[in-house]
């Protein structure tokens, strides 16, 4: 009986020190003004290179809201995601049928994330190479991305232009 005592009141404590805390932050914005000051536009380019397709839907997940952030605070994004390595897997529509069957539910977000990176005017690139070293044939390739001869001459070609390096992996 003590022990529960001792325990309800180191709750007690706890949670009482997370209400009071609570509206000292409710009045704080958070937001990136910091960094953004004097920025009207960004060009970006990541590199996704990722050998699950849990990391895939979730990374891109997490793009689409940087893309929705930047624009909520006046900026105009000018994103190009690079697709390489094994990622290429998972961009399919026709996955091998292991990864389709343990995976559905993730190859459906990666596919919905696609369409709406697409809407919001992101340009997503495929690398070749990792299509043929995975043996994934590129005419089944999510049909908002494009395939590209070589990730990595599109990643420099992108930075020569001055899309500045996110690399995600």
């Amino acid at each position: 009986m003590k022990n529960l005592q001792k325990i309800l009141a180191v709750v007690m404590f706890v949670t009482g020190g997370l209400f009071v805390a609570l509206p000292a932050q409710a009045g704080k914005t958070i937001d990136d003004s910091a960094a953004l000051n004097g920025v009207g536009e960004t060009r970006s380019v990541f590199l996704i290179d990722f050998t699950n397709p849990n990391k895939t839907a979730f990374y891109l997940d997490i793009i689409r809201g940087t893309h929705e952030g930047l624009v909520r605070q006046g900026v105009t994004p000018d994103m190009v995601l690079v697709f390489i390595g094994e990622t290429v897997k998972y961009l399919s529509t026709r996955p091998d049928d292991l990864l389709a069957m343990e995976y559905e539910e993730q190859l459906a977000s990666i596919a919905e994330s696609s369409r709406e990176l697409k809407k919001l005017g992101v340009r997503m690139e495929v690398c070749a190479v990792a299509t043929r070293v995975f043996d994934v044939d590129n005419d089944t390739i999510l049909p908002e991305m494009e395939v590209v001869g070589d990730g990595f001459i599109s990643l420099i070609g992108w930075q020569t232009q001055g899309h500045k390096l996110v690399p995600i992996f």
